[in-house]
């Protein structure tokens, strides 16, 4: 979390992580390379290079793919999501190199422009198995490029966390392009099954983690509301949502109001409740935790005040709040959402209560 706009800062685990990256990479490239000049004789070193970027590039996007709902799944893979945009913008570059040395290789020895001729080459739009699949890869490319340019945090904060999102989304778009591209490109020349069925496997795993993930999200989802009973004038319109002991000291229980994901927070004696979505990238607030007095999001690490929904100054961020009241160890929240930034006094809880409270589940 920072406060302005500055360039990328290096701390050890950012160190750490690009390592890795740039080591996996260039060992990648150098085995593949290698391995292509070795085993055919009719390779060229050019050949291998576009073979072997393009490859490089492919398998970090599955990487990227993957991050989000592996780190829905299991918390040991936050890291990974911390540093999703460097793999990002890495699975561009790799990207374009592939395209630069394919456009040289095999449209710089005519007379026309190198674009004019990749654009031009094949007409056969309506052909499968002639089909244009060098124009796929380009659209992908230009698709990675917009959001390898906006990664930055100026982008997000002066386009909005809802629109940079939607913007960003258009990597499944991408990602869909580049198969088609690779079916219908080297998959025509290669016939060995090992290679479809290493397609078809990757986009299994892609398309099989994101719906595992969806699913545990909205099984979490259902328990919530069939808990909530109907609103009363007795109860002022709050609705029962958990009980004391089920959220954990310093923790949050997320559950579903109106709808809409909230987070309540059990802290000091207090209890609160948020928004379930950081403005910074739509982060899970509810599955971070109160460190210093203030909702630290697990993606980024940007902060709330619990009572407010705002970061604390410099910083601008805030989220909506929401009523929260106490009867015994039953918590209610109002469905009404305030808007944000809306101070909200917690409701303070009984400690003795939570002696006799059985032992707490977390819910991430």
């Amino acid at each position: 979390m920072s406060h302005g706009y500055k360039a990328v800062g290096w701390n050890r685990q950012k160190r750490l992580y690009d390592g890795v990256l740039a080591a996996g990479v260039a060992t990648y490239l150098l085995l593949f390379c290698g391995g292509m000049l070795l085993t055919r004789d009719t390779a060229t070193l050019e050949t291998a290079l576009i073979r072997d970027l393009g490859t490089c590039a492919l398998l970090l996007l599955h990487v990227v793919l993957v991050v989000g709902p592996l780190a829905r799944l299991d918390r040991r893979f936050l890291p990974l999501l911390y540093n999703r945009r460097h793999l990002g913008v890495t699975t561009f570059l790799l990207g374009l190199a592939h395209g630069t040395f394919a456009l040289v290789q095999y449209h710089a020895g005519g007379n026309r422009p190198w674009l004019v001729s990749l654009l031009s080459a094949n007409p056969r739009l309506g052909s499968f198995s002639q089909f244009p699949f060098e124009l796929l890869g380009v659209l992908a490319l230009l698709i990675l490029f917009l959001m390898a340019a906006t990664s930055h945090d100026f982008w997000l904060a002066n386009l909005g966390a809802p629109v940079w999102k939607a913007l960003h989304m258009a990597v499944y778009l991408a990602y869909a392009l580049l198969i088609a591209h690779v079916a219908l490109g080297v998959l025509q020349a290669e016939t060995h099954p090992a290679l479809a069925g290493a397609l078809v496997a990757g986009a299994s795993t892609v398309v099989g983690l994101h719906l595992l993930a969806g699913w545990r999200e909205r099984a979490g989802d259902r328990p919530a509301e069939a808990r909530l009973p109907s609103s009363s004038e007795a109860d002022g319109g709050f609705l029962e949502v958990c009980r004391l002991g089920e959220i954990p000291e310093k923790r949050a229980r997320i559950v579903t109001v109106g709808g809409e994901r909230v987070a309540v927070f059990r802290y000091d004696g207090k209890v609160s409740a948020v928004s379930n979505v950081c403005r910074h990238q739509n982060g899970p607030l509810g599955e971070g935790r109160i460190v210093g007095g203030c909702i630290t999001c697990p993606w980024h690490g940007y902060q709330y005040l619990p009572e407010t929904g705002s970061s604390p100054p410099p910083f601008a961020e805030k989220v909506p709040t929401y009523r929260v009241r106490l009867e015994g160890d039953r918590v209610l929240v109002h469905p009404f959402a305030h808007p944000p930034g809306t101070r909200q006094e917690p409701a303070c809880s009984d400690m003795a209560t939570l002696a006799t409270a059985p032992p707490a589940s977390i819910e991430s």
